[in-house]
């Protein structure tokens, strides 16, 4: 039987495994997820080693703006920043 993904957005913060001059590559993605599986939709977009943690954030009115105008679907997962 398959899980259900739920209907709420959790918001992940990825880290390269390289380390820059500037320090490690941070970014931010969004999983239309239950926080219990954000982490592995978001792992399976970016690149192999890299590591994820959830973020204790709220979305910005113009953030869930945004989000709603691309109409993600249960399941999807869209990056943030650069």
């Amino acid at each position: 039987m398959a899980e259900s993904f739920g209907n709420s957005f959790t918001v992940v913060e990825v880290t390269a495994d390289d380390l820059s001059k500037n320090g490690p590559t941070k970014q931010r993605w969004i999983a239309l997820a239950k926080s219990s599986q954000a982490l592995t939709l978001v792992l399976t977009a970016v690149p192999e080693g890299w590591t994820a943690e959830i973020l204790d954030i709220q979305l910005t009115g113009k953030q869930q703006r945004m989000l709603e105008e691309l109409r993600l679907k249960p399941g999807d997962v869209y990056r943030l920043t650069k």
